[in-house]
This record gives C-alpha cells, sequence and structure tokens, in this order.
C-alpha cells in the first residue's frame, strides 16, 4: 500500500528541526514524506532541502489555511493513502504498520487515527484528538480520553481498535480516492474542526473511521495557535456551526437555534471570567456564520445527510451539570 505522510508548514522551521527525525527515522521504509508548504516567508524550505534530502516539497503558492493547504498539496502527491500530520509530533518506532494493517483487512474503513499522546506530558492523552472524536446532537465535539478541558490519563483504557465519528486533523489517515470523492476540505473552514466536516460527510456517504489504539503518537498541540488564542476560539466556534448545518440529519433551523443559544451561555461564562475577547469572538464567529448561511444551506442542498450521528444529546449538560467528565463515566 502506498502511503504519503504529507506535513503542512507555514514558517515552521524550529518545529520541522525538532520533530522531522523521527518521522523519517520510523517512517520512511514504509511511506514517502512530503512538506507541503503554505508561502513560509522563513527559510524552512532551504533547511529542509540541506538537511532532509528524503523529504519531497511541494510549495503552496499562497497561505490558504489548513484546509487549502493540503487540498492544493494533495493534488500533486500520487498515494493509495494519505497521512495528513501536523509538525508538531512525534512518532514512534512501528506506528504505521498496525495502521497500514488496518486499512488492508478492511475495505471500508476509510480514515484511521492513531492514539494522540501529550508530548509535554507523555502519559496523558493530547487535546486535540485523544482516543478519537465523536460530537453531541449540537455538534460540540469531545474525545474518548478528552472531554471540554477534561483530559485523562493513558492508563490502557483506549488501547483498543474501535469505530469513532471523527479522526483528529493533527494526524489523520485518508484513503486517496475518498478524499476526491469527498472534493477533499472544505476552504471556507481555513483551520480548526474541517476534520470533523470531513469525516462528518464521509460517515453520511457509508463509510467507517476507526481509531487504532496500537499505534501511537506524541502531539504537542497549540503549535498554531494556543487554546488562549481569541482567533482559535472564533474559528472553533464559527465552523462547529458550519459543520452542523452541511451535515446534520433532522430539523436544521431548531438545531442551530439551540446551539446558539448554548454558545450564548459560553460567551456568558467567558465575560464573567473575564475574557472579554473570548466573548467578543464568539459573537464574531455568529456575525461570520450568518455571512455565510447561504452558501452553507447550499452545501448541505448538495451533501447528503444519512446518519444519527451522535452518541450523547448533549455534552454540555453532561459534563457541567451532570459532572460527567471521562467518557467511561458518559
Amino acid at each position: 500500500m502506498k502511503v504519503a505522510i504529507v506535513i503542512l508548514n507555514w514558517n515552521g522551521k524550529k518545529l520541522l528541526e525538532q520533530f522531522l527525525p523521527s518521522i523519517i527515522k520510523h517512517s520512511l521504509k514504509d511511506a514517502d514524506i512530503y512538506l507541503a508548504d503554505n508561502a513560509s516567508s522563513d527559510d524552512s524550505i532551504e533547511f529542509v532541502k540541506e538537511t532532509f534530502s528524503s523529504v519531497k516539497i511541494i510549495q503552496n503558492k499562497v497561505n490558504g489555511g489548513y484546509a487549502k493547504g493540503y487540498n492544493d498539496a494533495l493534488r500533486e502527491i500520487d498515494a493509495e493513502v494519505f497521512c495528513l500530520l501536523n509538525s508538531d509530533v512525534e512518532v514512534t518506532e512501528t506506528w504505521l504498520n498496525p495502521i497500514i494493517r488496518t486499512f488492508q483487512k478492511e475495505p471500508n474503513t476509510a480514515i484511521i487515527q492513531p492514539k494522540l499522546l501529550d508530548f509535554k506530558k507523555k502519559d496523558y492523552f493530547e487535546y486535540a484528538g485523544a482516543a478519537g472524536g465523536f460530537i453531541d446532537k449540537y455538534s460540540y465535539p469531545y474525545c474518548r480520553g478528552r472531554i471540554f478541558n477534561t483530559i485523562e490519563k493513558d492508563s490502557g483504557q483506549f488501547d483498543d481498535t474501535a469505530e469513532i465519528f471523527w479522526a483528529s486533523g493533527a494526524c489523520l489517515f485518508i484513503r486517496r480516492n475518498v478524499f476526491e470523492k469527498l472534493n477533499g476540505l472544505d476552504e471556507a473552514f481555513f483551520a480548526h474542526m474541517e476534520e470533523i466536516d470531513l469525516c462528518w460527510r464521509a460517515k453520511n456517504l457509508g463509510y467507517n473511521i476507526k481509531y487504532v489504539g496500537a499505534s501511537t503518537i506524541y502531539h504537542v498541540g497549540g503549535a498554531t495557535l494556543s487554546s488562549t488564542n481569541p482567533k482559535k476560539t472564533f474559528l472553533n466556534f464559527r465552523n462547529s456551526l458550519f459543520t452542523l448545518t452541511k451535515n446534520a440529519k433532522g430539523n436544521i433551523f431548531y438545531l442551530i437555534l439551540i446551539r446558539l443559544i448554548l454558545d450564548g451561555i459560553a460567551g456568558i461564562k467567558f465575560l464573567l471570567q473575564l475574557k472579554f475577547k473570548h466573548t467578543i469572538a464568539i459573537i464574531k464567529a455568529h456575525l461570520s456564520f450568518y455571512s455565510h448561511l447561504g452558501y452553507l444551506l447550499k452545501q448541505r442542498k448538495a451533501l447528503k445527510q444519512s446518519i444519527k450521528y451522535y452518541q450523547k444529546t448533549s455534552i454540555v449538560f453532561a459534563y457541567f451539570v451532570n459532572n460527567k467528565k471521562i467518557y467511561k463515566s458518559l
């Protein structure tokens, strides 16, 4: 099986210097490695050319964020499976083998995520994907091993292979033919949660998405935008509304209304915590959502909404009211 590991880069020389060696060491015999550069202004490309000659370089003309950056780069790559890998990831020996075996055994499995642990605290799961993701009825995401800001210690509780709803964009394997059938990532997202949208569209077409716990990587997380950055708040709240509107089966206007109310409560919570910029970010997210509503409804009409997409009606209620902080308590 021909696998291409594709690392998206924007002015990330320091991260490449730190993390490329482990990727090359543990992956080169099983996969081709590409650097997809999003019009960096630092010397990332020169550094990789001089230091890591085995890495193939694709130079995107503009910085179109995660979605456009990968869409542009993957058109130029010949492989059966793409691995979209963040530049702040340390991989482990034989990490690819369990994933390749799963693809070979399961032709309807289209997307796979490995176990994501925290690079800075290696016995804990990492926020961005942990042991595979789910969403509630109103499109709030959560993970096995991470609900909101509660992150579980890895004690082997998720060493399994399991069906999940979404795979983290920090490390997402996808069959090329499925990526093309889905028309790639939605570039309206720019960054954050576009992988949930991609996975949701795949699920609505009947494909399986798996978590493979026998494969482990360590992710720094927040290397591009930290959780304290209001821009991340804006993108997460806006893009979650995007995914809900496009993909949810059911009365979409009722779902949006409930979601907007819940977002409003989150905005008030930020206000009480004196995090004014985050409250403003949620308001801006809603305004941007309204401006994109015509596009989103057009997308909804063109797409298929076919599955019950949630396990929990409200992860917000479960977490904040019923005090269910870990996945196995849900």
